[in-house]
């Protein structure tokens, strides 16, 4: 309409006019009655709010006439899982792996974490799975107990792996994941984070090392072969990724024996609170929001003196009086 571009020369004709080369106003115009046709044309129009990056993906798909795949998909979704699992896959952790986010494949991998936390275990990963469970947690709690595990273990992969990290390809990474979050339950790991890294890094060292031996025929370690058959079929299966994951975490124990086991009673008994009150008198030990104030019976936490997460035993030993402020205060700060 600015009379800045005119049409092509290879144009067909309409109702009998030349079109090539016609500009709308200007020179050789368009007819008065095509410039009203041009004119009240409706257009359709839809804004993308994406990066650079997404726009030039998703151009590149609508001109090939690429189908959606199942991520995809399930991104069109309303409700809060698809709102938890697309805030989760911007997780700083993702950006260690080897691969890029391409085609939500970061939300794949969030909403197959999230089955399996859900699941409380190994289970199929498979896509029909995943989607039942958009479908059936609609309303999912994105400050809940699994919402916040989920982060929490992320969290902890990310201080263990903060560098790129090529050897973290997607099977190994939701093996790890199960991994760390049986670990974060169960074992005293917190000071453990070389330790991970250096174990991960050296399996896999071993682990391509084994397959060369085996592509040239020589003597490999068998156990090796059947861990890399589960990487690479049919990896979202429950029997790929059961077997995944027993065969990766008693490799991790037999390389760190020394792993302790948590307390399981994390949470002090009745008999245990009364004792720890009576033997600080109520008054708060940990001072950090206040400077020893007398706890009233039914306003204080029985605190551990060492770390629940770190090893630390639930006993009267190593129990002490806090008022919730500096309870909060001391949890913030670990």
């Amino acid at each position: 309409m600015s009379n800045e571009f005119d049409l092509g020369k290879d144009m067909d004709q309409i109702d009998g006019v030349d079109m090539s080369n016609l500009k709308y106003s200007k020179e050789k115009a368009l007819p008065s009655k095509l410039r009203r046709s041009f004119d009240i044309y409706p257009l359709d129009i839809v804004i993308i709010e994406a990066d650079e990056e997404e726009v030039r993906e998703m151009f590149l798909r609508l001109q090939n006439g690429t189908s959606l795949n199942a991520q995809e998909k399930r991104n069109a979704m309303s409700g809060n899982m698809r709102n938890f699992v697309k805030t989760i896959a911007k997780h700083k952790f993702f950006d260690s792996c080897k691969r890029k986010n391409t085609r939500y494949v970061f939300e794949q991998i969030v909403a197959q974490m999230t089955k399996l936390e859900i699941n409380g275990g190994p289970c199929s990963i498979k896509n029909g799975d995943l989607n039942k469970m958009y479908a059936e947690n609609t309303g999912f709690d994105e400050k809940g107990r699994k919402a916040k595990k989920i982060k929490r273990t992320l969290d902890f992969l990310y201080s263990c792996f903060p560098q790129k990290t090529p050897e973290l390809e997607w099977s190994a990474v939701i093996t790890l994941y199960m991994i760390f979050s049986s670990l974060l339950d169960k074992y005293v790991i917190t000071e453990k984070k070389t330790e991970l890294n250096n174990w991960f890094i050296e399996f896999e060292e071993y682990r391509r090392g084994e397959v060369v031996k085996f592509r040239e025929e020589e003597e490999c370690d068998p156990e090796i072969l059947h861990y890399e058959t589960l990487v690479s079929h049919s990896t979202d299966s429950v029997e790929s990724v059961k077997g995944r994951y027993e065969f990766l975490f008693r490799h991790l124990l037999e390389y760190m024996p020394e792993l302790e086991l948590k307390d399981n009673n994390r949470l002090f008994s009745e008999e245990q609170r009364r004792a720890i009150y009576r033997k600080y008198n109520g008054i708060c030990q940990i001072k950090i929001k206040c400077n020893g104030e007398k706890c009233d019976w039914g306003n204080w936490h029985a605190d551990h003196i060492k770390p629940w997460s770190k090893g630390g035993k639930t006993t009267v030993e190593n129990g002490q009086v806090s008022c919730p402020a500096c309870n909060a205060a001391k949890g913030a700060n670990n």
